[in-house]
Order: structure tokens, then sequence, then C-alpha cells
């Protein structure tokens, strides 16, 4: 049971990777973090000590501190955040409890260096359909909240990442991209640890959709056939990337919470009658 001011690892874990997700601060020690240099997804690093200089960052929106134990430095982080008007609860157990349950966690070592606004930086070709709505997708929901896509013509994306120090994606002979049979975004699930149920099977079917090969989930040609019409409603590629993240919200939710659900509108026709 949870102490006030404080949620469990499980109930954290289905806010994780939804549009109401609190903000999450790690705030463990140097030393605690190069320990075990793995984030809960979503989550971003800030030092406890200068809660003051970061704590405007948060004005009007809720946040999770995290710390190695769930003792001190979340606590007095949170504490601090909540003298400042901020709703501030502390993961409890911290990572410990978290890595005890069995929780994915994002490899650090797996994140692009941040740019001086402490956002990730990606780029990719103009024009998504699926691999580069879901993959954007992803990195928002469970590795940075913040992070910032480029759409530029496939003969730039190269060329734009040396220049503006961004991270490419879903182009050829670059790290994160299609992997024999496997799509980008089976790739960034596999590497950024998050390979768990639903996201497992959300990589089914943008697989199936984005490969061409229907047959590896009943859902596949659902969203090959929204991904297409999405692209024909914004000719704005950011703006594409908006509408897609909620149709992917709602993806991750079926899959993580309605898969054996039917619906069929009832009648009440009494049998046998026209």
């Amino acid at each position: 049971m949870p102490s006030f001011n404080a949620i469990s690892p499980d109930k954290l874990f289905r806010l994780v990777g939804t549009p109401k997700c609190p903000v999450l601060i790690d705030v463990r020690t140097d030393e605690d973090f190069a320990a075990d240099p793995r984030l809960v997804p979503g989550a971003v690093r800030r030092p406890a000590r200068e809660v003051a200089l970061w704590a405007q960052e948060l004005v009007g929106r809720q946040a999770v501190v995290i710390c190695q134990k769930g003792l001190k430095l979340s606590h007095g982080a949170a504490a601090w955040l909540r003298q400042a008007g901020i709703a501030a609860e502390v993961l409890e157990g911290g990572t410990l409890a978290w890595g005890a349950a069995g929780l994915p966690t994002v490899p650090v070592v797996k994140l692009p260096a941040p740019d001086a606004q402490g956002r990730t930086l990606w780029v990719t070709r103009s024009r998504p359909k699926i691999d580069r709505i879901a993959c954007p997708w992803l990195i928002r929901r469970f590795v940075d909240p913040a992070a910032v896509f480029l759409f530029v013509p496939p003969s730039e994306v190269l060329a734009v990442a040396d220049r503006f120090g961004a991270t490419p994606f879903d182009v050829e002979e670059v790290f994160w991209s299609h992997r024999g049979p496997s799509c980008t975004f089976d790739v960034m699930v596999e590497e950024f640890g998050l390979a768990v149920g639903p996201l497992s099977h959300l990589a089914a079917i943008v697989r199936g959709a984005d490969t061409a090969r229907l047959n590896l989930a009943p859902e596949a040609a659902g969203l090959l056939a929204v991904s297409l019409g999405l692209s024909r409603m914004y000719s704005d590629d950011n703006e594409q990337l908006e509408a897609g993240l909620v149709l992917y919200d709602a993806l991750y939710r079926w899959c993580r919470d309605a898969t054996d659900e039917t619906h069929n509108w009832p009648t009440n026709k009494v049998k046998g009658t026209p």
C-alpha cells in the first residue's frame, strides 16, 4: 500500500505511455545512477539539489519524483515541488522496487545526446506513413516526452542529421532502421528495453502494416488504411504527427486493455421475428 504522497510501481506503470502520464523526474545521485544507468520509461534526469532551478518547468503539471529507494531524495524534492504549488508524488520504493517488479527500463546508453534544451532531436523522411509516425509516438510516450522530430526530403536526411546534430531514423544504413524482417518500430522497442506484452503486440501490427505483410496481425490492414488516410488529410507533416499520436494512443490502449472485448450492436428483437 503506497504511503501518503507516493505511487506504487504498478500504478505508475499504468500511466506510463499514456497522454495523462505525469512528468517523471529521476533525481538519483550520480553514484546510484552509475550503478544502474537505466530510466523508468519517459523519465528525465534532474539533480535533486537543484530542484529550485528546474521546478519552474513543471508549473501547471503533475510530477512523480524517482530516486533509488524512494526515500530522502525523492521525498525531499517532491515536498519542495509541492510547496511551490506543483502536485508531486514519489515512486514508492524507487528504482529498486520498479526493477523488482520486473517493469521495463530504458538504457541511457541507447539515448541520443540531448540538445541545449535537454531534448533529443530526430530526423527522418518527409510524408510519413506508418513507421515514421509509430516511432515518434514510441519516443514521445516512453523515451523522451520532449523529443523533436524533423521531416525532410529523403535525399537530405543524413546531411540534416550531420548539420543539426539530429539522429536519423527509418532510412537506409543507419542504426535506427529496418533490420531483416523487423521494421524500425520493432528495433526501437527492442533496443529501448520496451519489449513487453502490449508494445510487442503493437509492434506486430506496425510491422505487418509497414512491410506489406498484413497476415501478421488482423489489425495490420486497418492500420495501413487509416495511416494512408491520414497522409492524405494533412499536407503538414507535423500536423499529421500530432493526429497520428492519438491513433497510436488508442491502439496501445487496445493492445493493453481491450483485446478480449468485442462489440455488437444489440437488438431487442424476439428470436425468429423479421
